[in-house]
């Protein structure tokens, strides 16, 4: 059974972005961009919302035909390229790069994604994450939390009437001082290695 993983990058003080959608405080070097690399590398498919997927479209498609994008910057563009991708839009008409436009979230048919063979799905954007976890479908959160504290900007998780117990599963120092933390549910079954 494939499990939905949510990895965000966090500020300490729990926003997701800054004012007016910065996201320049992220400290994404080759260390963290080669982790990113190796878990992303192995899911089965990304799964965004309609802003994340735009931003990943911009950029990405054609990131490794610059050679000041080489290492893992050109390797992160091949996974995106290749990866099966739904993005959840209600507005996008047209998506390329091996992408399905669906409309809403439907549990059932999210469950029957997590029934299919095959690796992890990644779960991209914080609109579509708080949706998921609405209707409980998250099984795991990577929290990638750097070493600042914005002040403003959106919070990665909005108000919720109940809480979502989790279990600590690793924990992660990384160079440039950011650290990751790795929580699943307490049911969620081990990945498939």
């Amino acid at each position: 059974m494939r499990r939905i993983v949510v990895m965000m990058s966090v500020s300490l003080d729990g926003f997701f972005e800054g004012a007016d959608r910065d996201l320049s405080w992220h400290m994404v070097d080759d260390e963290l961009h080669g982790h990113f690399n190796e878990q992303l590398g192995a899911m089965s498919a990304f799964l965004d919302g309609r802003v994340t997927y735009g931003l990943m479209a911009e950029f990405w498609p054609t990131a490794d035909d610059d050679p000041s994008n080489a290492g893992p910057v050109a390797e992160f563009a091949r996974i995106w390229r290749e990866m099966p991708k739904i993005v959840f839009s209600t507005t996008l008409e047209r998506a390329d790069w091996n992408t399905t436009i669906t409309r809403h979230v439907v549990v059932e048919e999210i469950l029957a994604l997590k029934a299919q063979p095959g690796g992890d799905m990644a779960l991209g954007g914080a609109d579509l994450a708080a949706t998921f976890m609405q209707h409980d479908l998250i099984d795991e959160y990577r929290l990638y939390v750097h070493p600042i504290v914005l002040g403003a900007g959106r919070r990665l998780f909005p108000a919720a009437d109940t809480p979502v117990a989790l279990r600590l599963a690793e924990t992660r120092e990384f160079g440039n001082g950011i650290v990751l933390l790795r929580y699943e549910r307490p049911d969620a079954q081990a990945p498939a290695g």
